[in-house]
């Protein structure tokens, strides 16, 4: 009985092994490795030769940079490797980039709307929900997950037009947001092509467990980067010991990771009572002069 079992499980490993060979000769499955080559080959070009960066270049790195968004891209690739036809797949392809290049286009005049309006508060937000729908989507089953990718590919979308129109150095690269737009591009399509030629129901766990991990991921850069740290006391410090800090207004105290001072607060004491220097002060140079060369 057992042999029997293990010859059926040689069997299907062969078989197995055969249908990945097949495939792997197609020509849709060369031409996702070739893209997924080319893209790693630039990749290694560039940080392998020293040379000097121009803005088209230094677009497409600043998409890796992004790491969370990255994260959340090859989820929504995975998530078009599993979608039931090709009409659902260049949806949500077409989803992310109708979002994406109105925000690029004529992102002063629309993030000045954002910035006044209720959401210009929370937009430290936007990347980890977006992170948090594309996690969501992956777990969601059937017909639900093709309209929560798009979804998730809107948000995505929206978050990195944010990054890029706020980090193309203020002028409006054209070069850096095109190879930038490019690269995510790049980011979400390789893994969708590849995958896409295997595509089966054994998707679906790869799929559950990235996105569990995108939506631990988003909660820890959640905390650890907006949530205030709270004053921890040495326990030897008695009450009437002072800390520093402790009675200045809230606006001078540590906000968190990215806390930072109000302009509109106090001076400290230290910037209050600056000393000036005295001009009659002898020069510290005055030792280092040689004799007769610095009478």
């Amino acid at each position: 009985m057992n042999r029997r079992r293990l010859r059926q499980r040689e069997e299907a490993e062969k078989t197995r092994w055969s249908e990945i060979r097949q495939v792997m000769r197609k020509d849709r499955f060369k031409a996702s490795a070739l893209l997924a080559g080319f893209g790693f080959f630039l990749l290694a070009v560039s940080q392998l030769i020293p040379h000097d960066y121009g803005f088209t270049e230094l677009g497409a790195l600043f998409t890796f940079s992004v790491y969370d968004l990255v994260l959340a891209m090859i989820g929504l690739g995975i998530a078009c490797a599993m979608m039931e036809t090709h009409r659902y797949f260049a949806l949500v392809v077409a989803v992310f980039v109708a979002i994406l290049l109105p925000m690029l286009l004529f992102f002063d005049p629309i993030f000045v709307v954002i910035r006044d309006s209720a959401l210009g508060k929370v937009l430290y937000l936007i990347a980890p929900t977006a992170v948090i729908a594309t996690g969501i989507s992956l777990w969601l089953p059937g017909r639900f997950r093709r309209y929560g990718v798009m979804v998730a590919a809107a948000i995505v979308a929206f978050s990195f037009s944010l990054f890029i129109g706020l980090d193309d150095f203020g002028v409006g690269i054209p070069s850096f947001a095109m190879a930038s737009v490019l690269s995510a591009l790049w980011i979400m399509l390789t893994p969708a092509f590849l995958l896409r030629c295997f595509r089966g129901p054994w998707l679906v766990i790869p799929a559950r467990i990235l996105g569990s991990w995108l939506v631990v991921i988003a909660v820890i850069v959640t905390v650890s980067l907006y949530v205030p740290l709270p004053i921890k006391v040495h326990p030897d410090l008695s009450a009437d010991t002072a800390v520093p800090g402790a009675d200045e207004p809230p606006a001078m105290q540590d906000q968190g990771a990215y806390g930072s001072v109000d302009a509109d607060g106090p001076l400290p004491s230290f910037l209050q009572d600056e000393p000036k220097p005295d001009p009659n002060a002898p020069s510290v140079f005055d030792s280092l002069k040689t004799p007769g060369i610095g009478k």
